[in-house]
């Protein structure tokens, strides 16, 4: 039985003439009421219409089509929209799944699928005014017109230089012809102005020179072989292709294979979509695609959340029309509402940027594989350290391995040197280590690109006064705040609280406040102090705050303008560059100590995929990983890149704690502005869910979230493990639709949690 299905169940229908259909309404949560559709009228699942409420009218979404209602009283659809706006069958059953699975409203998963700029009507596509030539002038004419009207003579020249609409102003800038000279024209018959669609491609000012294919050295040559048996087109009532998990090394080609899958799936009429992690790493891979189909480039669009939302709506609505058949973008991008889906590609599958944080709190490699499913459509997972679930899954049977052990072109795997703090501490109180210091000049003096990697931005991460021991906090938060040198200010990175940096200390106004730890703008500013000559650029959260910052600072760095990249982990995956042969991890023991059972496998996963930017080119690669605890597990596989030994220490763990992937985590968050209000909805929905809970659960006490204070609320958290997820999500509920909570008391369900702070 289909999600829908099941969902329709709570209905109990008496068969009556006509047609009806069940509408949920823009943000009413999880109600559905009947309408009736007049004789006349097409309508279908998905289809967005307009029906009456009270006195009004508003907007919903069509969950079924029946010839029967209980409902009395029912009313007519006072509209149906046209067509682009509603949604596929396959997006809508995807929904109602979200909502079962991910205990959320379905107008919330609704809402991740048909984004809020389609539902807005206002929103329209952008139109400009262009001119085509309908009759050339005879001679005569055109001899008088070099007297007379010199401008209308250049403008007829240059619309019968290229036959078709030119926009009115593109005209005016090559040959200065006026819109008075373009009326004059038109008067006489000789040119016709028209409306003209202009797509808000985010790609218009950029150039793409058509790349052909590389070729695949033998292990590529089988992974891209075993993909190339699952694009076959399958019935609609065939079984689904089994997802594949493509485990290869950084640097291994991984990016070849899915372009020239993709092309498979063009060539067959169908299309794909190709999920990146972060919005960090669309520009390169858009570059790249686009650069490989640029005799085709219009078919490729991009969807992610640094869009306008012009540019959102039209690239949505090429997608929607066909015109666009290749979707690039982050975890949103699983919604393309592409038909034909041929084939799903999830790049770096092991990133937890693909887990939204928001309702619903949807992870989006686990939507893609479920669409994949609905769909019958190949799904293809990559990454040089995969997550342990999805290896869990190779592992039951679940998934199919493909391996690329080895770099393309033979290039070698960086070398791995781990730096032991505690002995540089003894020397001297420096953020670089000696020897990260020597291996830092010798690049620069062969002209060669380094990048040092450190996870957390700002100059400091606090402010201590020595005499008191006062630690400037957050009044919003319980954290501290960090300091940002260059706009002098005091920064809370969770809620986005801002202070001018105190030039005494707030509580006992000693003078000898100062600044501890470290953040990336210290970095950038020690490092170009240590080498004046030499070209240092930070790329983190701070820098993007202007739109174009990344794009610039990465095309710099790709030219060898930049010589020194400082910044966060949106430089440590996916991105490639030949000239990188040193890497500098300034504090590998950032995550390490984290409150959260998967520190040990994001440590591991984030300095494998850091080194991995080393080495891409000819020159051998060297990574220096700095830390205070070298003989972590985490550290040492990553510096062997033996994921095996990693996943076989790590795996025995989870399976003694029964932590995932042996079953599913369950997190419910209760978060109140009052501290004693929330641990007492905490203590009290931990007792109720305790009373009849679902065999096997196992659930822990409501204890303060380990981040006890954010944006002025006190957290609280009960975990849950399960191996029957669904259950679970429908028994809390109804236990949450049941149990009364103070109006200050917000209580939210994060299934298949990946955020525990």
């Amino acid at each position: 039985m289909s999600p829908l299905e099941l969902h329709s169940t709570e209905f109990a229908l008496e068969v009556q003439g006509g047609r009806f259909v069940r509408v949920i309404l823009d943000d009413s949560g999880s109600r559905v009421f009947d309408y009736a559709v007049p004789e006349d009228v097409e309508v279908a699942r998905g289809c967005r219409v307009r029906v009456p409420v009270r006195r009004r009218t508003v907007l919903g979404t069509v969950l079924e089509v029946t010839t029967s209602t209980e409902a009395s009283g029912v009313r007519f659809v006072s509209e149906v929209l046209k067509s682009d706006a509603g949604v596929n069958p396959a997006l809508l059953e995807l929904a109602v799944w979200m909502a079962d699975y991910y205990a959320c409203p379905l107008e919330n998963a609704l809402r991740a699928v048909l984004p809020q700029v389609i539902r807005k009507l206002e929103m329209t596509h952008q139109e400009r005014r262009a001119v085509r030539l309908v009759e050339m002038p005879t001679d005569d004419v055109l001899a008088a017109l070099e007297k007379r009207a010199p401008l209308q003579l250049a403008a007829l020249r240059a619309l019968q230089a290229e036959p078709g609409l030119m926009a009115v102003a593109e005209l005016a800038k090559r040959t200065d012809a006026s819109h008075a000279v373009v009326r004059a024209l038109e008067k006489k018959g000789w040119v016709a102005v028209e409306s003209q669609r202009v797509d808000r491609d985010p790609s218009r000012h950029e150039q793409f020179i058509e790349a052909p294919p590389l070729a695949l050295n033998a292990e590529q040559e089988v992974v891209f072989h075993k993909v190339c048996e699952a694009l076959v087109p399958r019935a609609p009532d065939a079984a689904a292709p089994k997802p594949f998990l493509l485990h290869g090394v950084t640097g291994s080609g991984k990016t070849e294979i899915y372009l020239q899958a993709i092309q498979r799936v063009l060539e067959q009429g169908r299309s794909a979509i190709m999920l990146v992690p972060e919005i960090s790493l669309t520009p390169q891979t858009v570059e790249r695609f686009k650069s490989r189909f640029a005799a085709t480039q219009h078919e490729v669009a991009v969807l992610h959340s640094h869009l306008s939302e012009g540019e959102r709506h039209d690239e949505w609505h090429r997608i929607r029309s066909g015109k666009a058949r290749i979707v690039i973008g982050a975890r949103s991008a699983v919604f393309a509402p592409l038909e034909k889906l041929g084939l799903i590609v999830v790049d770096e599958e092991h990133e937890p940027s693909y887990k939204q944080e928001e309702s619903p709190r949807y992870h989006g490699r686990d939507i893609a594989v479920l669409r994949g499913f609905l769909e019958r459509c190949a799904v293809l997972l990559g990454s040089a350290t995969p997550s342990l679930e999805s290896y869990h899954n190779v592992k039951l049977g679940k998934y199919d391995l493909l391996t690329i052990k080895t770099r393309v072109d033979d290039k070698k795997l960086p070398y791995i040197r781990i730096i032991d703090m505690r002995m540089e501490s003894k020397k001297q109180s420096a953020i670089i280590s000696s020897k990260l210091l020597t291996a830092l000049q010798q690049r620069i003096e062969r002209r060669e690109q380094s990048i040092l990697f450190l996870n957390r931005r700002g100059f400091s991460t606090s402010m201590l006064c020595e005499k008191c021991g006062n630690v400037c906090q957050c009044p919003n938060c319980s954290v501290s705040l960090t300091f940002h040198k260059a706009a002098n200010r005091l920064v809370c990175h969770t809620c986005g609280y801002i202070a001018l940096a105190p030039t005494k200390c707030p509580e006992c106004k000693d003078p000898g406040i100062r600044q501890q730890g470290t953040g990336t703008e210290r970095v950038e500013d020690v490092v170009q102090k240590l080498f004046p000559k030499a070209v240092v650029r930070r790329l983190d959260a701070d820098v993007l705050q202007r739109k174009a910052a990344f794009r610039e600072t990465l095309a710099e760095f790709r030219v060898g303008k930049i010589d020194i990249l400082v910044g966060t982990q949106m430089i440590a995956k996916g991105l490639h560059f030949p000239n990188v042969t040193l890497v500098g991890i300034i504090n590998a023991d950032l995550g390490l100590h984290l409150p959260d059972f998967r520190a040990g496998e994001r440590t591991f996963q984030l300095l494998t995929q850091v080194a991995g930017r080393a080495g891409r080119g000819d020159v051998e690669g060297e990574v220096f990983v700095q830390s205070f605890t070298p003989f972590s597990p985490a550290i040492q596989f990553s510096r062997h890149h033996d994921f095996e030994g990693f996943w076989d220490q790590e795996i025995d763990f989870r399976r003694q704690w029964n932590y995932p992937p042996f079953t599913h985590l369950v997190l419910l968050s209760i978060r109140s502005p009052h501290q004693g209000r929330g641990e007492l909805s905490a203590q009290t929905l931990a007792k109720r869910i305790a009373e009849d809970a679902p065999p096997g659960l196992i659930l822990s006490e409501a204890t303060p979230a380990p981040l006890e204070k954010s944006h002025g609320q006190y957290r609280f958290h009960l975990m849950l493990r399960t191996k029957s997820v669904q259950r679970l999500s429908r028994y809390l509920r109804a236990i949450l639709d049941k149990l009364p909570f103070p109006e200050d008391v917000i209580v939210t369900v994060d299934v298949d949690a990946y955020q525990l702070m």
